[in-house]
């Protein structure tokens, strides 16, 4: 694939400078401890019904060790959010190293965000944060644009080299491929944990792949 792809940031606050200097290997790693910590309170119990205390007792620390490097629940709860949506470009990264063509990258891309979504306590958390929101008292990155930004250029990449139909739209299809992915993920969330997602978005990726593929 020749085109350049690649996936915009997210538009959301920064903790650069509301947080301590972390640069040395110990702080960054005690840092990483705590937000999977955090994730897993947050995915469990949601924004509102969490405590910092919840995070300590989760990590195995006080919860003064936790307000060193995170002063508030609110920035904690942001960095959890940019965490899972660090998530993808690191996806984009890896599958780009495959040479898959336009479809293909688009597909793997989603097929590796339902494993995420099944399996990574950080992107399960940072679902529900973002699902939260109303109750956050802080600004969270923009959900599914950046989604709807990296599949149109794919699928429109998909399109010039003559993998879809001569009828597709490519902004149309990204936009489908968003809500459904994501609509399907929260259903089985929902129902059963997302113990079937994968096999649930299996089921509506080929339905639409069939529909737009030439």
């Amino acid at each position: 694939m020749t085109a350049k792809i690649s996936m915009p940031g997210w538009t959301g606050p920064s903790t650069e400078g509301m947080l301590p200097d972390i640069r040395q290997d110990r702080a960054i790693q005690t840092r990483a401890h705590i937000l999977r910590a955090a994730a897993h309170v947050f995915a469990e119990k949601g924004f509102k019904s969490s405590s910092v205390l919840d995070v300590a007792h989760q990590v195995g620390m006080t919860k003064g060790a936790i307000y060193f490097h995170f002063p508030t629940k609110e920035i904690l709860a942001v960095a959890v959010v940019e965490e899972h949506y660090s998530r993808w470009p690191q996806l984009l990264e890896r599958i780009l190293e495959d040479d898959l063509s336009p479809l293909e990258t688009a597909i793997a891309m989603l097929d590796g965000a339902a494993e995420a979504f099944a399996n990574d306590i950080v992107v399960q958390a940072g679902a529900r944060l973002q699902l939260e929101s109303s109750v956050i008292d802080a600004d969270l990155p923009q959900p599914y644009v950046g989604w709807m930004h990296l599949l149109t250029q794919l699928l429109d990449a998909a399109l010039a080299e003559g993998q879809l139909r001569d009828d597709v739209d490519p902004a149309a299809v990204a936009r489908a491929l968003v809500g459904g992915f994501f609509g399907v993920q929260h259903v089985s969330a929902v129902l059963t944990g997302r113990s079937d997602l994968q096999e649930r978005w299996a089921e509506l990726r080929d339905l639409i792949v069939a529909r737009i593929q030439a």
